[in-house]
């Protein structure tokens, strides 16, 4: 015997909730534009037709789950006034805010800031035996650091020497050292500007 079944017409001859499949045909049959549906339930019919339920019974997009944050972490970012201009960057405590590191300003790029203020990170945190956690807003450092190389467009002069030796140094600790530290992409969207940010935006 056939499940018992509750048909919901929205549109059709006659609207409203049908008891069986005769009854939803004869208002639907032949109308054009015709919108009916069944249901298993006589209550999830009512809710249907009443609106509180959509007739393609989609699921209802869940909301965006909280971010958790790592506290005991190091956040770290960079500034440049132009690019190429002066470039400084920093690591602070994501929990307190406390400058743990700051170098700069020399001639470089944002890019070369960001790559830099990880690697900065990552060996400071080597020496003192130390899995923190790395959060960074730029997902250029990130692909750099995951490389092993900055791929910046930097032109090498005197103006920059010191930045690109600085970058050759940072490659070369990257090639020569392991490291457990997880390094994170910042959601700038959902929290706002990383910890370290130099508030120049």
């Amino acid at each position: 015997m056939a499940a018992k079944k509750y048909y919901v017409v929205w549109k059709g001859r006659k609207t409203g909730i049908f008891n069986t499949w005769a009854e939803c045909e004869a208002q639907t049959k032949g109308f054009t534009g015709a919108r009916f549906k069944s249901f298993p339930t006589l209550a999830e019919a009512q809710a249907a037709f009443n609106g509180t339920a959509t007739t393609a019974s989609k699921p209802k997009a869940k909301a965006a789950e909280p971010i958790a944050i790592d506290e005991n972490s190091i956040s770290v970012d960079a500034a440049c006034s132009g690019n190429p201009g002066m470039m400084e960057y920093k690591g602070v405590d994501t929990k307190t805010g406390a400058v743990l590191f700051h170098f700069g300003p020399i001639l470089g790029t944002n890019n070369i800031g960001e790559f830099l203020a990880i690697v900065h990170a990552l060996s400071m945190l080597r020496k003192q035996n130390s899995s923190k956690t790395i959060y960074t807003d730029s997902k250029t450092a990130l692909a750099w650091v995951r490389n092993k190389k900055a791929n910046t467009t930097l032109r090498r002069d005197a103006g920059t020497e010191q930045v690109w030796t600085m970058v050759e140094r940072a490659e070369k600790w990257l090639r020569e050292n392991s490291y457990s530290n997880k390094i994170i992409k910042w959601d700038t969207a959902q929290l706002g500007e990383i910890k370290a940010d130099f508030g120049r935006k």
